[in-house]
Parts: structure tokens; sequence; C-alpha cells
């Protein structure tokens, strides 16, 4: 069996973030849990967004959102951390998970993770991400994690939201394990049905 491959889409805004902190752990984890040969590729949105715009506007991605693009779709497993905005995820991370394709997560594991400055955002979880990826038909694993401001605050919280990761991130490894590899798909059938009719991508 080929080494597995695990995607991270991390939405945080500000260089360094909690978002970016929390996603990194998680790799971490699913690493560890996975194995050493597992290959984890981070991919911050805030690099895309001149690109997810584009894209939303022209039905057409840039070849730099493509390879982002084309790292998801082919992941054998996803970690998707945003901040909470307004109750719910960004609008920077809806936006990307709008311009892939309808069918790109099917069946894929996804561990789902948000971050905030307040307990009171941890139902973002259920509320908005599950249904999020239930929609997309990916598979979202049975724990969430969230952390909040004082998640970082002290040892002990540290401790607590570290072993919520190391178990979410041993259900994703799990689910990772016993699902078929993904496989990189036909470069012409992952082209728009529009972009085929202009004639590019040959």
């Amino acid at each position: 069996m080929t080494a597995r491959t695990i995607a991270v889409v991390t939405a945080g805004l500000s260089q360094p973030s909690s978002t970016r902190l929390l996603a990194d752990r998680l790799a971490d984890a699913t690493r560890t849990a996975l194995g050493p040969d597992t290959v984890v590729e981070v991919i911050e949105l805030r690099d895309t967004a001149v690109d997810v715009t584009n894209n939303l506007l022209t039905g057409f991605p840039s070849p730099k959102l493509k390879e982002v693009i084309d790292t998801v779709t082919h992941a054998d497993g996803l970690i998707a951390v945003t901040p909470v905005f307004t109750a719910s995820y960004s609008g920077m991370f809806k936006s990307f998970f709008d311009v892939l394709d309808k069918e790109a997560l099917d069946g894929k594991p996804v561990l789902i993770a948000a971050t905030g400055g307040t307990e009171r955002h941890s139902l973002v979880l259920d509320f908005a991400l599950r249904p999020l990826f239930a929609y997309l038909r990916a598979i979202p694993v049975a724990t969430g994690v969230y952390a909040a401001s004082s998640d970082w605050g002290s040892a002990s919280a540290t401790g607590t939201l570290q072993r919520r990761v190391e178990r979410a991130a041993g259900e994703l490894a799990a689910a990772v394990s016993v699902a078929p590899e993904a496989k990189a798909s036909d470069e012409l059938t992952s082209l728009p049905f529009e972009q085929l009719l202009a004639g590019e991508g040959f």
C-alpha cells in the first residue's frame, strides 16, 4: 500500500493564527496515528483568496488554485479548520469549498475543526461544518475539535485540548486506513465542461 496523503485546509487570517496552530496539531496527531510515511499537505486559504474570488467570478481556476484543488481532491483524507465568524465558518472557508466540483469530496473522510474566542461557539461544528460536508457527501468523523482562546491559556486546558485532538485524529486515521486509496482523476474529465468547450487544457 502506498503512503496515505492528508490535505489540511486552514482558513486563519493572521500569521501566526490559532487556526493554523490547531491545524498543525491535528495533522501531527493524524500522522502519528497513520504512520511516519503519511504525507501531509497544508493549504493556507489566505494565500488563495484572490484566486478563489476570481474562480467564483469567471468559473475557471487559476493554475495555482487548480493545484490546490487537486491536492484536496486527490488526498486520502481531509482536515478542515476554520475560525468562527458571526457564529459560522468564515466566508473564505466557504468560498473555497464552493469552487470544488460537487463530487470532489465524495466519500472522503474529513476531520472538522474550528477556533473562536469563546466556548459558546463550539456548536458551529455540528450546526455549520457537519452539514456542509454532509452536503458534499464527505464523511466527517464522529469527533470534531473546537478550540477557544481559553484552551491555549494553561497547561491543563492545553492538555484537555490535546486529548480531543488525539481522539479525532485517531478516528480520521482509522477511517482513512479502511477507505479505498484516492486516485488521481483523468486530466480531461477533471476540467469543467465550459473549459473543454473553450479548448483549454489541450
